[in-house]
């Protein structure tokens, strides 16, 4: 198997891996392994887990993508390898993807980007630990607009894409709560 890339995505707390092949011969597919660092008496120890199976594509030669999400994780530092093994067994290993994040500690409803925007703009938000969300818009008389969010998230910082294609000009609040976290920003729609 020729490995082109192997990369990753972090949001909130999971990690995405993805990666490609340029060629594959007898594939039988990909552990994907997993290894949070730890750091016992000064000595950085490695406890490598299979976290998961992506079946290969057994032998062609065109180009093939994957992907593979790792959720929940908690805080800390991770190595990820893929283990591709053939259908006769033999194995080989791909270079080591290392990724360290934080949980937030706090709430926090940030300005959305680009303000002013047309039609499109993004909202980020983060929270500190798994609760229910809600993220609604209202226009300048307080009068609700649309739900962009409404469920339970676990801890993390998260983005979302808010479209005002159906909107007129103006004014607009949105307004965050989760738990007993309020948050309202103002934002402009300019067409």
């Amino acid at each position: 198997v020729e490995l082109i890339s192997f990369n990753y995505i972090l949001n909130g707390n999971q990690v995405t891996l993805n990666w490609s092949t340029a060629s594959e011969t007898n594939n039988r597919g990909f552990e994907v392994e997993r290894c949070q660092m730890s750091n016992v008496k000064g000595e950085t120890l490695k406890d490598w887990e299979m976290v998961g199976f992506v079946e290969g594509h057994g032998t062609l030669t065109v180009t093939k993508e994957y992907l593979f999400t790792d959720e929940n994780l908690k805080s800390g530092s991770y190595s990820y390898r893929l283990k591709q093994i053939d259908f006769d067994g033999t194995y080989s290993y791909s270079n080591t993807l290392e990724i360290s994040f934080m949980n937030p500690t706090t709430y926090s409803l940030e300005q959305n980007y680009p303000n002013p925007f047309n039609p499109g703009t993004k909202i980020n938000y983060v929270i500190p630990e798994e609760s229910f969300v809600t993220l609604k818009v209202y226009d300048l008389l307080g009068r609700e607009i649309m739900t962009l969010l409404n469920e339970v998230k676990q801890a993390g910082k998260y983005e979302i894409a808010f479209n005002a294609n159906d909107l007129s000009s103006g004014l607009y609040f949105y307004r965050m709560e989760s738990g007993s976290f309020t948050s309202t920003k103002k934002f402009m729609l300019m067409k």
